[in-house]
């Protein structure tokens, strides 16, 4: 403990804390509200968040008295009229979002009469590694501005924390903050979002600022210690620390790391506390303030975002660029950026990929044909195995569609093409060579004109058949019929994600319905993305 390892020059503050304890723990916590002992911390749809605030308990929801049944009446002839109570200003977080209707191109009323749990379920239930235009279309309906669901009580807001939560999943924290910001909330469930959110990005500041002025939240210990640090008080976050440690709200791990970020200098020469294999943003942060930086690699996305900052090595910030990219967390101008920054330290991995796309752009600002062409086949493999063949395709596949690359080169150079946002330009000025199969099947796929296609293998055949299909699939076609548009969206996103992993019937499904129910965007680049990144399937 702290108390146990201060230096001789500050033992005189004991008098100061002891009278400063009140006024700490008045300032920082409600006083009807209680502390969450350790290991009964709130729950999560995510388990990384930090335990930042302590939800009451489920008693205190009823801690109003009821009335004596026997006391008289102080008047037999006074009557109450009826009085109706609303909160002022209290927003309807299932309708907040980022993006109006003239935007996305979806109605108001999309969610219609589906259940705010069975949306919650729908959105959770996602894989992660979703293929770009299932990724886009999914972030597009977390940001948009929806009306809540016909069949959401008043003050719910389950949809809107899953939406929140698969944004933190992603890694899109930007995103993340501003609807969270947007939503005006002191909700509790709300703030541990924004509270890690903004660890992650770096501005916590202005969330403990939030914690200590808003008398609804009651932080955890560990939070306390943190946010008082941050401000400079030292001596109230000690006393603070001792508090919890003494009233066993603060366990063993927690006291030796908090001791350690309010005074590393006391540990100087001491081993290394262990890094957790599973921190909380929180925890997080306290290891990286002491000098013991944990590796971001095999944590969740989100923490992918925190490498991102400008005291973080340039391959670090690089390689988290990437990670975000593959899920549509930063923007491929952002990946560029990084890559652009300087000329690569080395050989091998990221430093490879950074030269083969160096090698293109230098290329193709030289108007070089022949050295566009073998730069193009030495880009694609490393794309491949990087899984970043659609970032890299928006930045550089229309212009290498136009060249007329021969061989090998411009088949590559086309797909680069038809997967970035301009194929259907692209596909209405491509000269395929005679050689490329499939490359009729993605031409007309892009340019929407399939009628008269033939499959040449399953694969081609399950989309073809969803492009000539003329009404809403069976498995979907309830769901529409119920007004639960939205929730057949999260439906049909499934179907396509199983069917890209084998079930082409369900694929098949997924493309007929987005192009039933005037999603044909999302439908031709879900198609042309499912036969050209063939590794996915």
């Amino acid at each position: 403990m702290v108390a146990e390892r201060r230096r001789d020059g500050q033992s005189g503050r004991a008098a100061y804390l002891s009278g400063a304890l009140l006024c700490v723990l008045s300032s920082l916590a409600s006083p009807t509200t209680a502390q969450t002992p350790q290991g009964a911390g709130p729950l999560s749809a995510i388990d990384w968040l930090s335990d930042s605030i302590a939800l009451p308990p489920p008693s205190s929801e009823s801690a109003i008295l009821p009335p004596a049944l026997d006391e008289p009446a102080t008047s037999t002839g006074a009557s109450v009229a009826e009085v109706t109570m609303a909160l002022l200003e209290t927003p309807v977080l299932d309708a907040v979002g980022l993006l109006p209707g003239v935007v996305t191109g979806l109605p108001r009323d999309l969610w219609g009469l589906s259940r705010p749990d069975d949306l919650a379920r729908r959105i959770a239930a996602l894989d992660l590694d979703l293929q770009p235009a299932m990724q886009s279309l999914l972030q597009k309906l977390m940001l948009a501005e929806l009306d809540p669901p016909k069949g959401a009580s008043a003050g719910e807001d389950r949809l809107f924390l899953a939406r929140v939560d698969r944004l933190l999943s992603l890694g899109a924290l930007d995103q993340a903050e501003a609807l969270l910001s947007r939503s005006g909330s002191v909700n509790p469930r709300v703030f541990r979002r924004a509270f890690d959110t903004a660890l992650l990005l770096g501005n916590e500041d202005l969330q403990c600022t939030t914690l200590r002025a808003t008398p609804e939240l009651s932080p955890t210990y560990p939070a306390r210690v943190f946010c008082l640090a941050r401000s400079g008080d030292w001596d109230a976050a000690v006393l603070t620390l001792e508090t919890g440690r003494a009233l066993g709200y603060i366990s063993d791990e927690e006291d030796a790391l908090l001791a350690r970020f309010l005074d590393p200098d006391l540990f100087e020469g001491e081993p290394d506390l262990p890094r957790p294999d599973h921190p909380s943003p929180l925890t997080f942060r306290m290891f990286e303030a002491i000098g013991l930086h944990i590796n971001t690699a095999s944590l969740p996305l989100a923490f992918a975002q925190s490498d991102l900052r400008a005291n973080i090595g340039w391959k670090a910030r690089a390689e988290a660029g990437e990670r975000l990219a593959r899920v549509g967390a930063v923007t491929e101008n952002q990946l560029l950026g990084l890559y652009s920054e300087r000329k690569p330290a080395a050989s091998g991995g990221i430093w490879d990929r950074m030269s083969a796309v160096k090698r293109v752009e230098t290329a193709l600002a030289a108007q070089d044909d022949d050295k566009t062409a073998r730069a193009v086949l030495n880009l694609w493999p490393h794309l491949e195995e990087s899984g970043l063949e659609v970032p890299f395709a928006q930045l550089l596949g229309p212009d290498l569609a136009t060249r007329n690359l021969p061989g090998n080169a411009g088949d590559i150079a086309l797909r680069l093409g038809l997967l970035s946002a301009q194929y259907e330009q692209v596909a209405e000025a491509a000269q395929p060579s005679p050689g490329d199969a499939l490359a009729p099947i993605l031409l007309g796929i892009a340019r929407g004109q399939t009628a008269d296609l033939s499959p040449i293998d399953d694969r081609t055949r399950a989309v073809l058949e969803g492009f000539s299909a003329t009404a809403l699939p069976v498995r979907l076609r309830s769901l529409v019929e119920q007004d639960r548009l939205g929730e057949a969206i999260l439906r049909a996103i499934e179907l396509f994600t199983a069917g890209s992993n084998g079930d082409l019937d369900e694929l098949t499904d997924a493309l007929a319905f987005f192009r039933q129910v005037g999603l044909e965007q999302v439908a031709r680049q879900a198609a042309l993305e499912f036969l050209i990144l063939e590794r996915r399937g």
